[in-house]
């Protein structure tokens, strides 16, 4: 039996608070808004009770945000793409920002079975005076379970159309890309983190932006596998290769605070569910 769902969220602005409508097919859910920040920014949290995606599931989302509205999704665990026979397995995420919207997408990570056939698409739309914060973290197998990822492929997809475009697939038997040099050189976790605004960004804030990154990386253990850079006027990335999930998203969370700070003067409140 396979999973089909879909769910869609749209944050708008009332009196000043944000507010999350949305609805859903299937078997994936939006719990209830939390506002440890206050009212300007609403937080969510998104639940897939089946745990995981196998040949032929989808999971479809679409995610838009108006005015000066302001959102925070994550997730409580791990998205699991599991063994499939034949079938992919298939996550699209569809966001679309109007002017002076703000999103902050920051999922756990996502995890690659041996033999699965994935794919992770991510799509982001935004109107001149939007930004976006979110990240992506893939994990190929669980080394430390001795659960290597030894058979199968991840088609990785992120793009922001007309300016940024990432596209890649991991085939589990490349072994020049999973063990060589100028692939993954036998690290299993691979994670990004990007600002993206719809309008080019003003060069000190851009600059800066870099700065704080980069001084984080420096002082982190993952310093001789992580980067910054902007590909455009439009787009900031840090990126990181590690063995192991819990130093990239260490990493990306210390970047994290520091964006916040720095893009939106605002403090680092993180969700409550990082901390349960």
């Amino acid at each position: 039996m396979t999973w089909h769902a879909q769910l869609n969220i749209d944050y708008s602005q009332a009196y000043q608070r944000t507010v999350a409508r949305h609805c859903h097919t299937g078997p994936l859910r939006v719990l209830q808004s939390l506002y440890p920040e206050g009212d300007a920014i609403c937080h969510n949290v998104l639940v897939h009770p089946p745990g995981g995606l196998v040949g032929g599931d989808t999971l479809d989302m679409h995610i838009s945000a108006q005015g000066s509205a302001h959102g925070l999704i994550t997730t409580p665990g791990a998205t699991r793409f599991y063994r499939s026979a034949s079938e992919q397995a298939v996550q699209r995420t569809h966001i679309r920002l109007a002017d002076q919207a703000r999103l902050e997408w920051l999922p756990l990570e996502a995890i690659a079975y041996n033999q699965c056939l994935a794919e992770n698409r991510l799509e982001i739309n935004l109107a001149p005076q939007a930004e976006f914060m979110g990240w992506d973290i893939t994990a190929f197998g669980l080394p430390s379970a001795s659960l290597p990822f030894e058979q199968g492929r991840f088609l990785q997809h992120i793009e922001v159309p007309g300016v940024w475009l990432e596209r890649g697939l991991m085939d589990a038997s490349d072994t020049r890309l999973m063990d060589g040099a100028l692939g993954l050189a036998w690290q299993r976790c691979m994670a990004s983190l990007f600002f993206v605004s719809g309008s080019p960004l003003d060069r000190t804030r851009r600059d800066t932006g870099l700065e704080l990154a980069r001084d984080v990386i420096a002082h982190h253990t993952l310093c001789s596998t992580a980067g910054a850079t902007c590909p455009n006027p439009q787009v900031m990335v840090v990126r990181a290769l590690s063995p192991l999930v819990e130093p990239a998203i260490d990493l990306l969370r210390q970047v994290w605070v520091n964006w916040r700070a720095h893009f939106w003067q605002l403090p680092a409140t993180a969700p409550r569910i990082w901390s349960t």
